[in-house]
Order: structure tokens, then C-alpha cells, then sequence
């Protein structure tokens, strides 16, 4: 299956719990890192829903 990476770029600093909690279930927490996750439609919708947040690298 293929993955993608993606990077955190907005800070979760006053942001709703919810929010927090999508960011931390793609593994993501700290500002600028990259991680590399499996690409499935779950995850493209926990992307779809943090725009403002995290954006896919090439």
C-alpha cells in the first residue's frame, strides 16, 4: 500500500480537543515534523479536516 508523508505546520495552541486529538492520531505534535503514514481514506479525511495544520510533502 502507498504512504505519504506529511508535516505539521500549524501550531495546536488554542485549537478545539478535537483537533488536538486528529493531529495526535496521525502521529503528529510538534511543529515542522514529518511523518510518513499509510495512505487510506481515514486518514486523507483526518487531513481534509486539519488544512489549517498539516500539509502533504513530497
Amino acid at each position: 500500500m502507498a504512504t505519504i508523508k506529511i508535516k505539521q505546520i500549524g501550531s495546536p495552541i488554542r485549537r478545539p480537543a478535537e483537533q488536538k486529538k486528529i493531529l495526535t492520531g496521525l502521529g503528529l505534535g510538534k511543529m515542522h515534523r514529518v511523518v510518513e503514514v499509510q495512505d487510506t481514506p481515514e486518514v486523507r479525511g483526518a487531513i481534509a479536516k486539519l488544512p489549517h495544520m498539516v500539509a502533504i510533502v513530497d
